[in-house]
């Protein structure tokens, strides 16, 4: 059983990492460890485990921006945000419902390195695009930075856009900057009710292409769901003009006030609207939004049983599956057809994450820059080995 190594600061941060290096020991990184049954099972020679290294360094509020540690969690971020009517703009999700954990375990680097954003993605971006600067060390044992705690133009790589979706297989962080922003004076909701896939992402694509600021759209069965934050006289008219926009889409129409809308969107968020029973696989497919009502229905064609809904206005959809060998793995994949795609698999026992891919396979080209970007962070393949695959 591999041993643990828990730094309590970047110097002994850095320590562990020349430590494994020089011992040819590899690192299993993990912050809270809230999202280790996602990826493919590792084989470390030791734990590298973050959550010594946690704590707020630095918060400025008139400045949008707040600084942290590595292993601090989520929840403790978005309390100190919530005192100043800040929010993460992202929404980075908790899954770790989802895998079988309690509730507001994760912490935001981990967030962070699995690029993973909530319904606000369409309108605030991916997570990459709110951190502003990192510190941390590579696999070669080097103490770098990137970016700062403000917006701006670099000459060279974007390492926090590289780094973001790297699930901690390039460097190991202790420290970084993240933009913030207001939370909305209100948020509404109108739910469509009652549309088939198809016709729900034509109307979540024509209320995305309108201009009323759609900031979530999301199809669930038999209920389609539209966002409008902001100030309470600009989003009264907005709605207004949303339902006139949507009047023929042959739905009955619903309204969530504030309060609702806040709770309605943390479940979507949290993944939690698909109900996915404990013996199911669950699959992440991002798409062309328009796609999405096919693949499922490919999917459906052989596995009536499988759950589904859309967030992205349809470019994200979220599946259930029955459990079996190999996670149907063919099958979504299959199903996505020529457009273009990629289907992540986010839970499955760990017998089947060790037998089929659990991130999309990548064409040659792409696979031989990611190794190429794979040997100059970390040589010696120190952190988190084979985790995607």
């Amino acid at each position: 059983m591999a041993g643990t190594i828990r730094p309590r600061d970047a110097n002994e941060l850095r320590r562990a990492v020349e430590w494994a290096l020089n011992e040819g020991t590899t690192l299993d990184v993990r912050g809270q460890g809230s999202k280790i049954a996602l990826g493919k099972p590792m084989d470390c020679g030791q734990v590298l485990d973050l959550s010594g290294i946690s704590g707020i360094v630095d918060y400025a509020p008139e400045e949008l921006v707040v600084t942290l540690r590595a292993g601090t969690p989520i929840s403790e971020v978005e309390a100190l945000l919530a005192q100043r009517n800040q929010m993460l703009a992202f929404e980075p999700p908790d899954l770790g419902p989802l895998l079988g954990l309690q509730a507001g375990q994760g912490t935001l680097v981990g967030a962070m390195m699995g690029n993973l954003a909530g319904p606000r993605r369409l309108s605030a971006g991916a997570a990459r695009d709110h951190l502003l600067g990192f510190s941390g060390i590579n696999g070669r044992g080097e103490a770098f930075k990137s970016g700062g705690r403000v917006m701006k133009n670099v000459t060279g790589y974007d390492l926090s856009k590289l780094l973001a979706g790297s699930w901690g297989t390039l460097a190991v962080l202790d420290q970084v900057s993240v933009k913030v922003l207001p939370v909305p004076d209100q948020t509404r909701t109108l739910l469509l009710l009652g549309l088939d896939d198809a016709t729900a992402v034509r109307a979540m694509c024509a209320a995305l292409g309108s201009p009323h600021e759609v900031s979530g759209a999301v199809h669930l069965p038999g209920r389609t769901a539209l966002r409008i934050e902001g100030v309470a006289p600009s989003v009264e008219a907005r709605l207004t003009a949303l339902r006139e926009l949507l009047a023929d889409a042959g739905a009955g129409m619903e309204e969530l006030g504030t309060l609702g809308s806040r709770t309605f969107w943390r479940e979507v968020r949290d993944v939690a609207a698909l109900k996915a029973a404990s013996d199911t696989v669950v699959w992440k497919i991002s798409c062309p939004p328009t796609e999405g009502p096919a693949i499922v229905a490919r999917i459906r064609s052989q596995r009536p049983s499988v759950e589904a809904f859309y967030d992205w206005s349809g470019g994200l959809v979220w599946l259930a599956l029955p459990q079996c060998v190999d996670a149907d793995h063919e099958l979504v994949r299959g199903a996505i057809g020529a457009k273009g795609g990629h289907a992540t698999l986010i839970r499955a026992p760990e017998a089947v994450r060790a037998a089929v891919p659990v991130f999309q396979p990548q064409p040659a080209a792409l696979a031989a820059l990611a190794s190429r970007v794979k040997e100059s962070f970390d040589p010696k393949r120190l952190f988190n080995p084979g985790r995607m695959g």
